[in-house]
Order: C-alpha cells, then structure tokens, then sequence
C-alpha cells in the first residue's frame, strides 16, 4: 500500500503555481521566510505524518479510547504523535515569535496539517482543537487568561475543546440550557450538560480547557443571551499549572461510525463538584466569540474531507496499476495476458472522479486558507477587508462541497479495490467512515444551506457575491487556450443563470415567502459549490496550460496534461448536473416543503 499521504508535486503546484505563496514573504510577517523554509516545514509534516501519525491510524480504528472506572484509556501511540506534533512547534505554527510560534502563512500550515489528517484524523483531532481554541482566548481573551493559558496550550502541554452542543438542543444553540452563575470572585459557576464534545476526555495531556457556552442566568432568550467561558478540566494557579479537579465529569464516550481516535464524550458541569468558568469578553456575547472558531473550524473540516478523499484516492490509484484483470473490450484472445484495471474505461472514469473532487477540494480549502492570510496581512487594508468578505460568503461552501464529496471519492475507491474495498484488510473502507462524518461535523450540509442562501449571500447588500464574482472574472479572462475558453465561457453560462436564479429568490425573501424560498437551500448550495470548485478547476488548468509549453520532462507533461483532463472531466461530467438545481429553484419546487409528517 502506499505511503503518499497527498502528492506533493499537486501540492507545490496549488500552492506556488496557482496561489503564489512564495508572494507572501514580501509581507512583513512573513519576511523571514523563503519558499525553502515553507517546503522545509511541508517536508517535515510530510515525514512525521507517515512515521508518527499513520503507524498506527488502523490500531486507533480498531481500538478506539475505552471509559475505564470514569477515565479514558488510549493507545500509548496517540500521545507519542501529539508530543512529537507539540515539540516540533506546529501547535503553535501560525502564533507569533513571542508566543513560541513560527509565523507560518495560514496556507502553508494548513497545507501540513492534511498530512496528518490524511495519515490519521482521529489522532490529528486533538491538536487541531487546540489550535483553535488558543486562537480564541488569543483574540477575545483578557490579558491573564492569555498568560494562563496560552502557554501551556501551545506548547502541547493543554489541549482545547469547544463545547456548543446539548442532548436537548443539537445544532439549536439558542436552546441550550447551560447556565453561569456570578461569585463574589474572578468566576462563574457553570452548571449544565454537553455532548459530541471532541477531545473532551483523553490520557494525553495534564489538562483540558474547554470553550464553553452558556447563559449567565437572567440573559436575554434565545441566541443573544448567550455568553463565552474558558472552563478547565482542572483549576490552575497564577503560574498555569493544575490543581484540584474542577467539576467537569466524563459522563460517557460516544461510539463513532470513523473518527473512533478522537474521543467524542458527554460531559457535565458542576455535578460533582463546583466548576468555576472564567468570562471571556462581555457577556452575551459568547455566540458571536465562538464562530471565530467554528467557522476555523468548518474550513478544517472542509480540508479534513478533501485530504480524506484524497488518500483514499492515493490509494485507490496505485491499486488500478498493480492489479491485474480481465482484458480490453477489443481482445479477443482469452489467452493474451491479463491487463491492470486502470487500463479500463471504467475504473478510469472513477479515477478521474476522485481526482476531480479530492483535487477540487485541496483547491477550495488552500483557496480558503489564501483568503485568512490576506485577512489579516495583506498591506492594502481593503484588501483585507475584501478577503474577509469573501471568506464569509465561502465557508459555508468550503465546508460542505469537501465533506459531501470527499466521501463520494471515497466510496469510489472502494469500488476500485472491488471485494477488496470494503474488507479491513484494505485501507479505503476506514477512509470512508473517517469522512462520512464531515458532512455532519461543525453544522449538517443542510444548515450551511440555510447559511448560505438565507444570510451570506444578501450580507451587506451582497457585497460578498459581487467581489465573487470579480474575482472569477480574472480568471474567466486569463483562459486563452481553446480547451480553456471553452470551459470558461461553460462556467460563464451557468454563472449567469445562477445569478438570475439568486435575484429571483431574494425577492421571493423580500415579499416574505421565507418557508417555500428556504425550502431547497440544499439544492443553491450544491449550485453554488458546483460553480466555485468549477472555477478552482478553470484556475487550475489556465495554470497547467500556461506551464505545459515550457515544461521540459515528461514527468511533468505528463503532470500538467492529467490537471487539463481532470478539468475536462469537471466540465463535462460535473457542472451540467447544477441544471437541475437551476430548475428546482427557478421554480420554486415545493415537493419538499409540502410533504406532511402524516404521509410518511
């Protein structure tokens, strides 16, 4: 089996050849680094994926964490990994110098962290929420809640977790019953149930600080009461290190479908003792805190899903090359030798498929990662604003287009493999579970519909959409080779038709028609997703057909011609299916909305 995680000549070209991030180190926070030092840290993410991560990825499946006399008990393998992530600074990889950071481009981090997520995205999940929640009280934190904690969570010595949901609640924040009540001193006392809490429990760290929302008792209802607390498993003293246990209890671990290295656990507060929580920023304020990091969180999870995929696609890839079967259609001698199955039509075309979509995906999420350095460094600071505009309007898009069709890549591997495919001999089946829960992790593809079409599209008189679209202008008119005209002037076409499309819903918005418009907020997503990862598509080939005519091995013709042809195969065989959506919307399709409870 194969040992690539994601290729790394794919990589280097999203990144250098389509992004620019060498361009990054003109900027002042990046100005000691060099395209040297960024492929050193890749080269390290890369190795230390495949030896510390992907050792034991399967046993983590196989064994996952057990609730032992009110502890969980975990593969000694899970803390080696997460030490040695620690140690070599990637936990704190983005956070500045004096925070122990590298100052690393957002791209370039997240481009090392899919090694570890493609080697083991169980194992993976513990450093990730820390970085997370870190970046949390870095931002919104008070002056002693960064010195208590952030050390000791960058450093790996703490991890992080966000605790949103509730039994009762789901994705329903503004039912959640946690409750903080104010002390005399410094704290709150926190009362309350969570559940699905990733890392919430685990042997391999001293502590654990969760993020926790809650409602200080008298707060407004719903959504604007709720309020932002830093929680620790166990308290600390003014030099951050624990001390007595802190009321938050383990109530039970949650088995998984895939992910099964990550604890998911049902916690309570203050149950069996008084659990003191620490205010972040001004109260009821705590939902509007907390999707700083969900919404770093959706663009993880969409670059979990396209990684995911895209192991799996790895491979499935190097299967169809070595096994053997059958013969061409055209042979008519059934003695001739058998042929590998990757010199079939059909295995190719699902080959094309997982490339298309685990490649698509890399690029959505890089894309992404790009949009979050512009952010927060570009000189030009409407420049910055811009970025952030955009990255507003595509998370919901970023999030989902991966974690729906990451899967489907996924699925197409294990046809490839055959019988093979679903056995645990074989690795495609565990890449599938491990991804079937993206579309459900940091809000369901239904809801980041309802996101899309009923919030981020019209925010800020749907500014958002029109730097969308001047931005996909650029590289509508950079395609000049005729396979790339004709997919530009392809995307053009459906761009228009979805913009018609968007007009014709806002007014349906506007004269009131909430229900019936929101109704197939799945289908606009899908739409839009299409339209987005066709245009990461179209930049990709502009890319490769500029470089083909100076590329001077076949390596790398060869390179360049499969990035054409993967777009060929999105153009033909992907973007065409947004006519229904198209149709479905413009129409305002209620078969949905008007089926009843009683009919089923």
């Amino acid at each position: 089996m194969t040992d690539t995680l994601i290729d790394r000549r794919d990589l280097a070209f999203q990144l250098y050849e389509v992004l620019d991030t060498e361009s990054l180190i003109s900027r002042d926070r990046f100005s000691e680094h060099n395209r040297d030092t960024f492929d050193a840290v890749i080269e390290t993410a890369d190795k230390m994926a495949r030896e510390k991560f992907a050792n034991h990825n399967s046993a983590a499946d196989k064994d996952e964490p057990r609730f032992v006399n009110g502890q969980v008990e975990m593969l000694p393998e899970v803390k080696e990994a997460f030490d040695a992530y620690a140690e070599a600074g990637f936990i704190a990889g983005r956070y500045d110098y004096e925070l122990g950071g590298m100052q690393l481009p957002e791209s370039v981090m997240a481009a090392c962290n899919g090694f570890f997520t493609a080697a083991n995205p169980g194992t993976a999940g513990y450093p990730f929420l820390t970085t997370a929640a870190a970046n949390l009280i870095r931002v919104f934190g008070n002056e002693s809640q960064k010195t208590s904690f952030l050390p000791n969570m960058l450093s790996g010595r703490y991890t992080g977790t966000m605790a949103l949901t509730e039994p009762h609640a789901g994705s329903s924040l503004a039912d959640i019953r946690t409750s903080a009540t104010p002390t005399d001193d410094s704290h709150y006392l926190i009362k309350g149930a969570k559940i699905y809490i990733s890392g919430g429990e685990q042997s391999i760290t001293e502590n654990i600080v969760h993020m926790v929302l809650a409602k200080i008792k008298g707060a407004p209802a719903g959504v604007k009461g709720i309020s932002l607390f830093i929680v620790p498993k166990f308290r600390i003293d003014s030099d951050g290190n624990p001390l007595d246990h802190n009321g938050v209890s383990l109530a039970g671990l949650i088995h998984k479908l895939g992910y099964r290295g990550t604890t998911s656990t049902a916690l309570s507060f203050g149950d069996d003792a008084p659990c003191h929580g620490y205010l972040v920023g001004e109260p009821h304020q705590g939902l509007k805190y907390m999707f700083q990091m969900m919404n770093e969180a959706r663009v993880g999870v969409g670059f979990g899903a396209a990684v995911i995929g895209y192991r799996g696609y790895m491979h499935s890839l190097e299967y169809a090359k070595d096994r053997l079967q059958g013969r061409k259609a055209s042979e008519k001698n059934p003695e001739s030798p058998q042929v590998p199955i990757i010199d079939h039509a059909d295995v190719r075309r699902m080959l094309l498929a997982q490339k298309a979509y685990s490649e698509g995906g890399l690029a959505l999420c890089l894309y992404g990662t790009r949009l979050m350095d512009d952010q927060h460094t570009h000189p030009d600071e409407h420049k910055r604003t811009e970025a952030g505009k955009l990255l507003d309007l595509l998370t919901p898009i970023i999030k989902t287009w991966p974690s729906e069709y990451g899967p489907k890549a996924n699925d197409l591997a294990i046809q490839v493999y055959g019988g093979a495919g679903y056995t645990r001999e074989y690795p495609v089946e565990q890449c599938w579970r491990d991804n079937r829960l993206n579309p459900i992790h940091e809000g369901t593809t239904g809801i980041q519909g309802l996101d899309l079409l009923g919030r981020k599209i019209w925010q800020d008189q749907s500014h958002g959409l029109q730097l969308l679209m001047q931005e996909m202008q650029v590289d509508l008119e950079a395609a000049t080779t005729d396979r790339c005209q004709q997919w530009a002037l392809s995307l053009s076409e459906t761009l228009q038709q979805a913009v018609k499309v968007t007009q014709s819903l806002g007014k349906s918005l506007m004269s009131g028609e909430v229900d019936k418009t929101l109704a197939n907020a799945s289908c606009y997503l899908h739409l839009f997703g299409h339209i987005i990862v066709a245009w990461m598509w179209l930049r990709q080939a502009n890319a490769a057909a500029n470089a083909l005519a100076s590329a001077n091995t076949d390596d790398e013709r060869n390179f360049y011609h499969g990035k054409l042809q993967a777009a060929q195969y999105f153009f033909h065989w992907e973007l065409p299916t947004v006519a229904q959506d198209l149709v479905l919307l413009r129409n305002m399709d209620d078969t949905c909305l008007n089926m009843k409870a009683e009919w089923f």
